[in-house]
Order: structure tokens, then C-alpha cells, then sequence
């Protein structure tokens, strides 16, 4: 089974793209049969920050049903081990995939025989955005030192805890609950999700623990990107404990990435950071910060018991 990676953030401009590239970039130097499938269907660039012309295929061809398979979608890159799904050429109504456009592109994603899948998301929290980042429990979150890249952040998770509360308690079940438990304490509701869990738990102690358990399986990853010399390198390790703090959730700080002009650059010629600047200290932070997810990736499956 493949280990995917959904690389998300709150804000536009973060970096997913660029970030999902040069990961991909570099498992697939290390000899990993490696997928990198566009999900922002508005405003696809990974292609871009990849150096891939516009392909003949796009994702839009599988949810339309104009190929039987997600696979047919797929296109080679000029990097051996390294393909890709883009988005590029989608319609423009995709924005609005439908539920059962979703799931059956959901369900085909996590059927594809790649050792590695990064997806990079679109921006917001969207219901759509959401469920393609709780794919897997290994999100990987994007965001810069600004306030509002933060504050987004903060959200996007904020809206995954109340997503899968819902998911786990079904959508009668937890209107009931949560309409109870607001009239217990006044700010158990969705804009604080950690008291509106602790009420349910109270409430119906069986479900509270199901939901509970479920959380707790998540292990997301913070990457701080485009780091200036004047922001303090130590506040994504605290994002990462206040998040925890109030919700719960684990969050591994993977790293920080300088920010550098040449990223610019890169992407104004159409070629890969990685390939035209391997030497900067922004490459350096990239490599650093892959060398960190693949150690926690072996940790963790040395945790579960579970060999490659």
C-alpha cells in the first residue's frame, strides 16, 4: 500500500506546490516509485513548479469518465521513478465535484500501485479540500511565519477535528449530540471543538471514546516555509505545541525553508528548484526536511510493528 502524503495549507501562496515538487523530486531520486497528483483544481500549478508542459491528460478526464481509470491519467516525468496527475487542463466546473465524484476519485487514489503519493491541495477548508487531506492520517501542513498563514493553518486543522467527529458519529447522531451538549456549556460548538468533544464524551461516553481513539491516530507534519531572517526559526515547533495543547492532535515540526528569490526564479523557467539550485541553503532546508518525514515514517512503522 502506498504511504500518501497530502500536502495542505489554510493560505494560497504558502508554498504547497512548490514544497510537493521538490519532495517528490527527491524520493523519487532516492529510488521510490513516486506519484504526485494535482487536487487544487481551480488554480493547478504543480506542473509549473515541476517544469511539465501541459499534458494531454488531466484529472477532469477520470471524474468525467472520459478514461475508465484514474491510472490512464497519469503521465511520466522526465525524472525516472517520478510520475504525475495533473490538473492543469481541468474543466471548469471541477471546483464543484460532486460527493460521489469525490469518493470514487478518493477510492482510486489510494488503489494506485505507488510506493509514495503526495497530493497537493488547494487553499481553505472546503468540505472538498478537507476530505482529501484526511486521506491518510500523515498530512503534511504548509504554512510561513505571517499571522494569517498561522491563523489558517490553525483553522484548517480546527475544521479536520470537527470533519471527523462528524464522519465518526454519522450526521444524525451528531446534530443530537451537538445540539445537547450546547445546552450543557454554551461554548461547546464547532468554533471549539476540543469543549464540544469533551461534552459529547461526557454525554455518551462510548461514542466519545470512538471519536477520541480516532483523533489521536492522526500524525500530521508542520513545515514552516520561506523563513526571513528576521522571523524567530523556533515558532514552528510552537505551533506545533499549542495546537497540541488545545487540541489534542499531534504534530511533528519537520522544519524549517529559507525563504530564497531564486525560488522565484525557478519557477519563471519553468524548472525545478532543486535541479538549477542545488547548493543554496534552501535546497539544504528541503533536503533536511525530507531527510526528517522519511525518519519519522520508518519510526512510526517501527512503533505500529508494521515492516516494509
Amino acid at each position: 500500500m502506498a504511504h500518501i502524503w497530502p500536502i495542505g495549507g489554510g493560505k494560497g501562496g504558502t508554498g504547497k506546490s512548490f514544497l510537493t515538487g521538490n519532495l517528490g523530486i527527491l524520493l523519487a531520486k532516492n529510488g521510490y516509485r513516486t506519484l504526485l497528483v494535482d487536487i487544487d483544481f481551480g488554480t493547478a500549478n504543480l506542473h509549473t513548479v515541476l517544469g511539465i508542459p501541459h499534458p494531454e491528460t488531466s484529472i477532469s478526464d477520470f471524474i468525467n469518465k472520459k478514461v475508465g481509470t484514474l491510472e490512464e491519467t497519469v503521465v511520466t516525468t522526465a525524472i525516472p521513478n517520478l510520475y504525475f496527475i495533473s490538473s492543469a487542463l481541468n474543466s471548469l466546473d471541477i471546483t464543484n465535484i460532486v460527493h460521489e465524484q469525490k469518493m470514487r476519485l478518493l477510492r482510486s487514489i489510494t488503489k494506485l500501485p505507488y510506493e509514495y503519493i503526495l497530493l497537493d491541495l488547494g487553499a481553505g477548508t472546503s468540505f472538498n479540500t478537507i476530505d482529501f487531506f484526511m486521506i491518510s492520517n500523515s498530512g503534511i501542513l504548509v504554512t510561513t511565519a505571517e499571522p494569517t498563514s498561522i491563523e489558517n493553518i490553525y483553522r484548517l486543522i480546527r475544521s479536520v477535528y470537527i470533519r471527523r467527529i462528524r464522519q465518526e458519529l454519522k450526521v444524525h447522531n451528531f446534530r443530537v449530540l451537538a445540539e445537547e451538549a450546547k445546552t450543557r456549556d454554551s461554548r461547546a460548538t464547532e468554533q471549539n471543538p476540543e469543549i464540544l468533544l469533551y461534552i459529547i464524551k461526557e454525554i455518551d461516553p462510548e461514542r466519545g471514546r470512538v471519536v477520541e481513539q480516532s483523533l489521536r491516530g492522526f500524525e500530521f507534519k508542520l513545515v514552516l516555509n520561506q523563513l526571513r531572517k528576521q522571523d524567530d526559526p523556533n515558532i514552528g515547533a510552537l505551533i506545533c505545541k499549542i495546537i497540541e495543547r488545545h487540541l489534542g492532535l499531534k504534530i511533528h515540526f519537520i522544519g524549517n525553508i529559507s525563504f530564497d528569490d531564486h525560488v522565484h526564479s525557478s519557477i519563471c523557467k519553468k524548472m525545478p528548484f532543486l535541479h538549477i539550485y542545488p547548493y543554496t541553503q534552501t535546497a539544504s532546508d528541503i533536503r533536511r526536511c525530507y531527510e526528517n518525514m522519511v525518519s519519522l515514517k520508518e519510526t512510526q512503522l517501527c512503533i505500529h510493528g508494521v515492516a516494509e
